[in-house]
Formats: structure tokens, C-alpha cells, sequence
């Protein structure tokens, strides 16, 4: 167990954080290199990564997660009395193995940072970019004390290339494939913290698309949504329903939505699709040009961006780059079905405005998050990703009734 100061700890992954924010910081200029090499994302794109990811980490967003999941800050440095209740102590759970998915760009990180406040001990399994590891080397240099209690490091092979035993809790991101193999590998008393693959999607009520200007605003957000990260990661923008009825139908506001990726594109410069990627694109636009009046497809010219319109109810989203499918819908209720049918989890979902029907629409879906056009990609440290807690999985507790 870390013997420090919670409070000494934030602070100095808020500083670690800090210098990881300003983007001349040479450890970070060399993991950009080495992240868009490794993930083909564009340099801006990695940028963008960065500036949210650690500009997020401040000291007193740290620190509103701890107070609201646990308490106060000093439960993790002694006893505490509770209103109605025995004064107690929140613990370490004891060793941590956290290990990082191949799309989301610095994913082991924050549940890293919350799992070192609550003083366990920390091993990353990194990338092959070596971000995490040289994250946590700032930090060592921030804290010394936190040096051989902070590690990252890549392997290679499944989860049987390193043995998860002497772990006290595992963290893992990836595909459902990869979380089963990785828990035929956890024994119990051990716990796996499993993050699967998982969707988002946005809402746009009819109310909301009165004229086409309106429906330019809207799609420019979305089209931010959708093209970061080439939509690979579960904040992507991958089915977007239009509530009818509408002043902007679903084929117009198709075509406006690819001017908006085209746009944003400028800002975020696409990565070089595989060929296996490039033909499953081709596939779907050339199905959907064939079933003419029924499905409409909206591409540019060289094919980089496609918005399917109304494609039968029985098939299910694209996932692929660049791409989704605009679907007619009267009401959330009937997105949902269209979900449920497709045993599509959400983690976020955007939406131009909330109401209880949107809420049971998110409820359904099992989504974490409800938020607006363009935030998709953003979420707050304190958000529950995955509608779990931060820390409150990190600790132990330990009451005092003498």
C-alpha cells in the first residue's frame, strides 16, 4: 500500500497531467508519433485524444469523484465517522491489473490513476506506443514514492501470456471475445472489471429539425461524432434515428450529414482505409443504391463517407469508418426495439433534447450517459463509463464499532 497522502497523490497526477497537456512536451510529441503509427489515426486526431483525455485530469475533478463515491478524501488515509453510521476506512483491494483495448488511445489510464489514488498497486498492460508507460513515468517523477507501484508494460498474446493470479482485481478492454478469454483466467476471490463491446447512438427529435439550417448545425456535430477515431471506439456515432414527422427528411438530412463529415474531415483528415474495410463500404453502398426507392444511399464521389437511409429494420448498424444509417423513427420507444432487436448495449447516446421518453429509451438500451451532438467523444472524468464507479471498485472497506 502506497503510504501517502491522498491528497499528495492527486496533486501529483494533476501536475503529471499538466505536463502532459502542453503539446510541446517532448514525451508527449514522441507517443503522438508512436500512437497515429500504430492506430493509422491522423496527427490531429491523436492530438485531440490527448488534449481530452489529460486536459480532463485536474486536481479538483479527482477529487469530486472520491467525495461523491466514497465520502471524502480522508476515508483513504484513516478513519472517518458517518453520519448514522461506524466511522471506517476505505482500503486498498489490493493489486490491480488493468489492460488496455487496441483502439481507445490512453483507455487504462484513468482507471489506472483512480486505482493508484486508492494506493493499490498498478500493472498496465500497454500498447505498443508505450503511452501509458511513459504517462506513469511523469507521474513517478511527480511522486517518487510511487515508483515499482505504477507499472505499464506491453505483451504479447492473449490473456494466458501473463499470469492474472496474484491479481486482486483485473480491467479489462476489449471485445466480448477478448473479456471471456480473459476471465476463463480469473479465479475467484479475484474480480474481473470487464468493459465489452458496447455502441452509442443519437436521438433528433422532430422539434429539433424545423428548417435546414437546423439540420446543417445538428449534422456538423454529429459528423464530429462519427468520424473521430474513424468510429471504431463505443463513443462513435454508430445508428443515428430521425423522429418523424420532420421538416428535413431522413434522405435530406443524409445528404447534408455527408457534407458535415467531409467538413470535419478537414479538421480530422481520415485514415487509409484497408482494402478489406474500403470493399465492406463499397458492399453496403452498392445493396443500398440497388434497392432503389426502398434505401437510399448518400456517398461523395470517392466513396470515403456513407449515410444509408431507412435500411430494413432486420439489419443490423454498419460499423464501419465513416459511415451510418439515418433511420425514420415515430418515437424513442421505436429505436429501442430497433436496439433491442440487435441486442445492441449503448454506452452514450446524443440527443437534441431530453424527455422521459429519451430517458426510457437510454434505460433500455442499458446506456451510461445522455448527452448532446458533438459531445459524444467527451466525456468528463467523472463520468461512469461503462455505468460503473471510478474508484468505489478500487477500495475495501473497513468499519470501526469499538
Amino acid at each position: 500500500m502506497v503510504k501517502v497522502p491522498v491528497r499528495s497523490i492527486v496533486a501529483a497526477i494533476a501536475r503529471a497531467a499538466g505536463r502532459w497537456s502542453d503539446p510541446t512536451f517532448l514525451p508527449r510529441v514522441h507517443a503522438r508519433e508512436s500512437v497515429s503509427a500504430r492506430t493509422g489515426y491522423s496527427l490531429a486526431t491523436v492530438e485531440y485524444a490527448f488534449d481530452r483525455l489529460f486536459g480532463n485530469v485536474r486536481a479538483e475533478a479527482i477529487e469530486a469523484v472520491i467525495a461523491d463515491e466514497l465520502g471524502c478524501l480522508e476515508i483513504l488515509d484513516d478513519f472517518v465517522g458517518r453520519r448514522g453510521r461506524p466511522r471506517a476506512r476505505a482500503l486498498p483491494i489490493g493489486r490491480v491489473c488493468i489492460i488496455s483495448s487496441r483502439t481507445t488511445i490512453g483507455v487504462a489510464i484513468v482507471p489506472a490513476i483512480f486505482a493508484i489514488c486508492a494506493k493499490c498497486d498498478v500493472f498496465v498492460k500497454d500498447r505498443e506506443d508505450y503511452l501509458v508507460a511513459a504517462f506513469l513515468q511523469t507521474l513517478t517523477e511527480e511522486l517518487p514514492e510511487l515508483a515499482g507501484r505504477a507499472l505499464a508494460q506491453p505483451w504479447v498474446g492473449g490473456a494466458g501470456a501473463v499470469n492474472l493470479r496474484p491479481f486482486d482485481t483485473i480491467v479489462a478492454f476489449g471485445s466480448d471475445a477478448t473479456l471471456a478469454e480473459i476471465s476463463a483466467q480469473v479465479c475467484f476471490p479475484s474480480r474481473l472489471i470487464g468493459f465489452g463491446s458496447k455502441a452509442s447512438a443519437g436521438y433528433i427529435a422532430s422539434a429539433a429539425l424545423r428548417d435546414e439550417r437546423e439540420a446543417c448545425a445538428i449534422a456538423a456535430l454529429a459528423a464530429r461524432d462519427l468520424v473521430l477515431y474513424e468510429s471504431e471506439g463505443c463513443l462513435s456515432l454508430h445508428a443515428l434515428f430521425l423522429e418523424n414527422p420532420s421538416n428535413v427528411s431522413a434522405a435530406r438530412f443524409a445528404e447534408i450529414l455527408i457534407d458535415a463529415m467531409r467538413a470535419a474531415a478537414l479538421t480530422f483528415p481520415p485514415a487509409l482505409d484497408d482494402p478489406a474495410t474500403a470493399s465492406r463500404r463499397a458492399i453496403a453502398r452498392e445493396l443500398a443504391t440497388f434497392r432503389g426507392n426502398v434505401t437510399i444511399a448518400q456517398a461523395d464521389t470517392r466513396g470515403d463517407y456513407l449515410a444509408v437511409v431507412d435500411p430494413p429494420f432486420d439489419e443490423p448498424p454498419l460499423f464501419l469508418p465513416r459511415t451510418t444509417a439515418v433511420r425514420s423513427v415515430d418515437s424513442p420507444a421505436a429505436a429501442a426495439r430497433y436496439l433491442e432487436h440487435h441486442n445492441i448495449e449503448l454506452e452514450s447516446i446524443a440527443v437534441t433534447s431530453s424527455s422521459a421518453a429519451v430517458f426510457e429509451l437510454a434505460a433500455r438500451t442499458k446506456a451510461a450517459r445522455i448527452t448532446a451532438f458533438g459531445t459524444l467523444q467527451a466525456p468528463a472524468l467523472g463520468d461512469h463509463s461503462g455505468g460503473r464507479p471510478r474508484i468505489a471498485e478500487f477500495v475495501r472497506w473497513l468499519v470501526d464499532e469499538s
